[in-house]
């Protein structure tokens, strides 16, 4: 099966500094979990996933796209919803005008917008407010809003980087579920610390290790690699540690 996104020998130079090197691997339908420790150039890949930058070397195709080709780049982003940690909503325009600003900035057609941002809504679980300003939202609230903006034009490929921050415990619940549900029908690459979300999420996993792909393979696999660690998210901590150290 072609993966949505194909990642060849992906490179990226900071100036002198390399951020990411020989970086390769193949994405379908499901949710990955992407670990690596603070510096290893985990935030570069997905920047340069939600094609914010280029890669230095190699390729990225998403949904057949080379994001490297600014004739491709646009239809490529057309294809793919991208959450960031930190993101800006219109707090004083209602969660349905945010959405619906969000789906036409990728591309929906005005006699859909509506529409579209409605289902989004729905999907998320946030029919019943959506004409409150986005501004009274509580965390676990607003992440959930971040997300039908992110989902409203029905993208191939969702980039989400820690998405489960800063929410209390039952919204975290939450997320989980709702980012499961999402993983169902699309791509979905979760940037995330939280080896809780990689046991309870993933069903594949990516760990970037001083900006190279140090391992690329199932969460059960990964999980397998600490047989002694009854605890899935215990297993699959231990194993991420083993990893990184060498």
């Amino acid at each position: 099966m072609v993966g949505i996104v194909q990642c060849k020998n992906v490179g990226f130079r900071y100036g002198e500094i390399v951020a990411l090197s020989g970086v390769s691997f193949d994405l379908t339908c499901g949710v990955t979990g992407l670990l690596g420790v603070n510096g290893a150039g985990k935030s570069t890949l997905m920047r340069l996933l939600a094609t914010l930058c280029k890669p230095s070397s190699g390729s990225i195709r998403i949904s057949g796209k080379d994001v490297s080709k600014t004739s491709e780049r646009t239809e490529a982003r057309h294809h793919l919803g991208y959450l960031p940690q930190a993101f800006d909503v219109m707090g004083f325009s209602t969660l349905l005008a945010n959405v619906e600003y969000a789906a036409w900035s990728h591309g929906v057609s005005e006699s859909d917008v509506h529409r579209v941002a409605v289902e989004a809504l729905k999907t998320v679980d946030l029919s019943d407010l959506r004409n409150r300003r986005a501004r009274t939202l509580s965390g676990g609230q607003r992440q959930r809003l971040g997300i039908a903006c992110a989902t409203a034009h029905r993208p191939d490929l969702l980039l989400l980087d820690e998405p489960t921050v800063g929410v209390d415990p039952l919204q975290r619940a939450a997320l989980r579920d709702l980012i499961g549900r999402l993983g169902h029908s699309s791509t979905v690459l979760v940037s995330t610390h939280l080896v809780e979300d990689i046991a309870r999420l993933a069903d594949h996993v990516l760990i970037v290790d001083q900006g190279r792909l140090a391992f690329d393979g199932t969460a059960d696999d990964l999980a397998s690699m600490s047989p002694d660690q009854t605890d899935r998210a215990a297993a699959i901590d231990r194993a991420f540690q083993q990893v990184v150290s060498g």
